[in-house]
């Protein structure tokens, strides 16, 4: 077993950490589980292999701070938050901290463990997952003026209906509009769509 193949898991909820535990486990991670950021943070000392799945709605620290604090001390091992469905916009949030990816729960063990792989496998290239900004750009101008505003509503953490009710149109029209701007970008995943936007905001 790889040192690098280690997943720690940061969740306040007891059931939740023994399931990802043993999820984890019988995927053949080495698993750590840690009651909150604080008692991770606490343990972390020198410098930590694997990656960390951990929840953005924390008692205490929560998951955004958790990654502030991570990057503050150096710490550059990638980051998966795990959000509720309604809590895209932290999900957006901790993208524009360093977040690696996120998962909306409830769901599919395949998807995080998935997800966990990716990460593991791009933390010596960084780009593996961050399309070239210029590529981005030219994808970009293939949207709509109305895509191009449900994405910005979607970067911004907007639900649907909050993105119907601005723009004016229904939310099942923001749901035909999201799938084509999916498309057209060629994201796999919201959070993948995400890390794109950011790739060009960044560049700014």
């Amino acid at each position: 077993m790889a040192g690098n193949d280690l997943v720690h898991v940061v969740d306040d909820d007891v059931d939740v950490r023994k399931s990802l535990g043993f999820l984890l486990a019988t995927a053949d991670f080495a698993v750590r589980l840690h009651e909150s950021a604080t008692a991770f943070l606490a343990a972390a000392t020198g410098n930590l292999d694997g990656c960390i799945v951990t929840d953005v709605r924390m008692p205490g620290i929560d998951g955004i701070e958790f990654l502030r604090q991570l990057r503050a001390r150096g710490h550059t091992l990638p980051v998966i938050v795990m959000t509720g469905h309604a809590d895209v916009a932290l999900a957006v949030q901790a993208m524009k901290e360093g977040a690696t990816d996120f998962i909306e729960k409830p769901f599919d063990d395949d998807i995080l463990i998935d997800a966990i792989r990716s990460a593991m496998d791009n933390r010596n290239q960084t780009n593996a997952t961050h399309p070239q900004s210029a590529e981005v750009h030219g994808r970009l101008s293939t949207l709509s003026e109305r895509e191009r505003q449900v994405l910005d509503g979607l970067v911004s953490g907007l639900p649907n209906k909050t993105i119907a009710y601005d723009l004016g149109i229904s939310p099942r029209t923001v749901e035909i509009h999201r799938a084509n701007v999916m498309s057209k970008m060629g994201a796999s995943s919201l959070s993948h769509l995400v890390r794109m936007a950011l790739v060009v905001e960044s560049r700014h």
